[in-house]
């Protein structure tokens, strides 16, 4: 599964969402709002990354990664698109993109640094979507039960092609001569920025839905992050292998995301397949 399928998603995305879509959970809701609000620009950055990663590799190298570069960035594109448009529903909604504006600022500092710099930061990400796809597959009903079906296409089918093409910057970044003392720097840096851009998001997501002062507002979210099936405390575990030294991303499970993209084959279609795959073995 590791070569990286462009698909086209055949979901309803003209139809607004409701301000509380995630089965009326004002948190969840809240949740996954952030993180899409975080995808256009994230996913250009990334894009950008490994396009100019792979054209600083001597020409042989080059020749092996452009297949699975070309699918990653078909399928980072795919995804900018999709989010795009379901952020312009929240925009209409009255909701504020500050995690972009923030993401924005932190790339312009790194024009002009070493292109490695660039994709660390985007290994490191790909480390914390795929693991936080894998929580996803893995136990939809954690943060997605009772989202209607097309919403939960969406991010299924997102979780899912963030499995498939986990390995690409990292393996892109290994090939370029990064080092192990910066790639655990940089996740490090990427984890909290992350982390706190999430969670301030959320807040002003609440904020502006009128959902912040509400008791059961915090005590749902407390369950979502903190509680026995907690997103944060699920993937504390996945979250440290990218610490390992022996850690590459294909050591992950893939199972449920290729179940997922077999089983759900009605709700894409295929825009292309690379020729070969690209990439270390772990």
């Amino acid at each position: 599964m590791s070569q990286p399928v462009v698909r086209r998603l055949l979901i309803d995305l003209e139809t607004p969402p409701e301000r509380h879509w995630c089965g009326g959970d004002a948190f969840r809701t809240a949740w996954l709002n952030a993180l899409s609000m975080s995808f256009p620009s994230g996913e250009q950055f990334f894009i950008d990354s490994v396009r100019t990663g792979v054209q600083a590799l001597p020409d042989d190298e080059r020749v092996r990664f452009e297949p699975a570069v070309k699918g990653f960035i078909g399928q980072e594109a795919t995804h900018r698109r999709i989010h795009a448009l379901f952020n312009a529903h929240l925009a209409r909604q009255g909701l504020v993109n500050h995690w972009e504006t923030r993401a924005l600022r932190r790339i312009e500092s790194l024009e002009g640094a070493d292109i490695r710099a660039a994709v660390g930061a985007t290994a490191a990400t790909e480390h914390l979507t795929a693991i936080m796809a894998e929580h996803l597959l893995s136990d939809p009903a954690a943060s997605l039960d009772g989202a209607a079906p097309r919403w939960t296409t969406m991010w299924l089918w997102h979780a899912s092609e963030e499995t498939e093409h986990r390995a690409t910057a990292f393996d892109l970044y290994r090939a370029l001569g990064g080092n192990e003392k910066w790639r655990l720097r940089l996740f490090r840096l990427v984890t909290w920025h992350f982390l706190s851009d999430a969670l301030r998001q959320t807040v002003n997501n609440l904020w502006h839905d009128g959902s912040f002062w509400r008791w059961r507002t915090w005590a749902d979210g407390w369950r979502f992050l903190l509680g026995r099936r907690g997103v944060l405390r699920v993937l504390a575990a996945p979250w440290a292998r990218y610490r390992r030294a022996d850690f590459h991303p294909l050591q992950q499970d893939e199972s449920r995301a290729e179940a997922w993209l077999r089983d759900n084959a009605a709700q894409f279609e295929v825009v292309s397949r690379p020729l070969q795959t690209a990439g270390a073995t772990p």
